[in-house]
């Protein structure tokens, strides 16, 4: 099977004797990624409550980007997020920007994804506080930033999701939009075209981009959701998923990679093929800079919000009653490593990472020892140092 770990282990050398001056985030995703599972980053020990053997399951890498360590990132976020939509109709809104911006949004990510979250908040908010639409002045809003595309082009966007009302100015009355329209987007999105100029041209950033960007149609659009659980499961997979999965990557020949992608609005499959430096190029175009932030509350959603979320629920059961949001679903939990003699998940008994003095050991076994002078993985514990149980909780491959 093809997988991005062997794709990235074989051309990761000659992609960075290409591009030299790649930025500091991708240079860190493409290092790490050959690491996960590799023992790189030390193994651990497992046993099985089954057969009671004792395996070695190397640590995963845990980058961001790496597929093998994220497939379970959208489920988590739902769990810790599963009280918190607000009953009532949602809406759910998408913000694009024209293809030609894009190369200037891409070698400007900071001040680009700024400028996109300021223009789209604000023509939301200054639309919501026209009395012909709700007449409110706090609105809430769950955005996510998706900077990439299907074929994997640079392709940045937002995604919103939009509790259907907002607060009275006194902060004591909820004010519903119309159930299927939270406002125009016919409206919304020449306003968040003038803010997003208005926004670059503060980050000196007006002057490379085309004048006949600011005239073109953007595209916004509003798709009516009627639970906010269901509009926060739709939400999740564009935060925490990856630019390619591996079930998407057909073959690897030669210097070629064979993959699947769809065009939006499309069912139909298709799999083009990369020269595997390119497909590398491509895979880290999406890659943002370190500490910017992909998912953002605004608004009523906001935690700085002086109004809490539960005195606006008691103020949505006062307005006109919409849908109840279902139950939630409860999330699996994480994904243990399966003994391979029985195939039981197994439970986690040691951790080894790798320091200035040999591994570090995060966790004692029965009958092995700091003295010790082997351990049942197959090999010395190499001057263990005792530590706390389960430093870096969840992070096993």
């Amino acid at each position: 099977m093809t997988t991005l770990r062997a794709i990235c282990t074989a051309f990761a050398p000659a992609s960075l004797e290409r591009y030299p001056h790649l930025p500091r985030a991708h240079r860190k995703v493409i290092s790490a990624i050959p690491h996960g599972q590799s023992g790189h980053d030390g193994p651990s020990l497992s046993a099985c409550p089954t057969c009671g053997g004792h395996h070695r399951v190397q640590h995963a890498c845990g980058n961001r980007h790496c597929p093998q360590c994220q497939q379970h990132t959208t489920q988590q976020w739902l769990q810790h997020h599963r009280d918190k939509p607000l009953p009532g109709p949602h809406v759910l809104m998408t913000f694009t920007v024209p293809a030609t911006l894009r190369p200037c949004l891409r070698s400007h990510q900071r001040p680009a994804s700024q400028a996109m979250w300021h223009a789209s908040a604000t023509a939301r908010k200054r639309l919501a506080h026209d009395e012909r639409c709700i007449g409110t002045d706090l609105p809430g809003c769950t955005g996510v930033l998706h900077p990439w595309g299907r074929p994997l082009p640079s392709h940045p966007h937002l995604h919103d999701r939009v509790p259907g009302g907002g607060l009275s100015e006194d902060r004591t009355t909820w004010l519903p939009s119309r159930a299927n329209c939270f406002v125009p987007v016919t409206a919304l999105s020449p306003i968040s075209r003038a803010l997003c100029k208005e926004a670059m041209c503060h980050a000196g950033l007006l002057e490379p981009i085309a004048p006949q960007v600011w005239t073109i149609p953007w595209n916004v659009h509003s798709q009516a959701n009627h639970h906010g659980h269901s509009a926060c499961t739709s939400l999740a997979p564009y935060g925490f998923t990856v630019a390619i999965s591996n079930r998407r990557l057909v073959s690897l020949q030669d210097r070629t990679v064979t993959f699947t992608s769809r065009k939006g609005g499309r069912a139909r499959r298709r799999t083009p093929s990369l020269d595997a430096i390119e497909f590398l190029r491509r895979f880290l175009q999406p890659v943002l800079p370190d500490g910017l932030q992909t998912v953002r509350h605004f608004g009523l959603l906001h935690a700085s919000c002086p109004v809490p979320l539960g005195t606006i629920r008691r103020m949505i059961g006062q307005a006109p009653p919409g849908d109840d949001p279902p139950p939630p679903r409860t999330s699996p939990p994480p994904r243990a490593a399966r003994c391979p003699t029985c195939g039981t998940p197994m439970r986690l008994v040691l951790r080894l990472w790798p320091s200035s003095r040999g591994l570090v050991d995060t966790g004692g076994v029965a009958g092995y020892g700091p003295d010790e002078r082997s351990a049942p993985w197959g090999g010395p514990l190499m001057t263990p140092v005792r530590l706390h149980a389960d430093i870096r909780p969840g992070h096993t491959g």
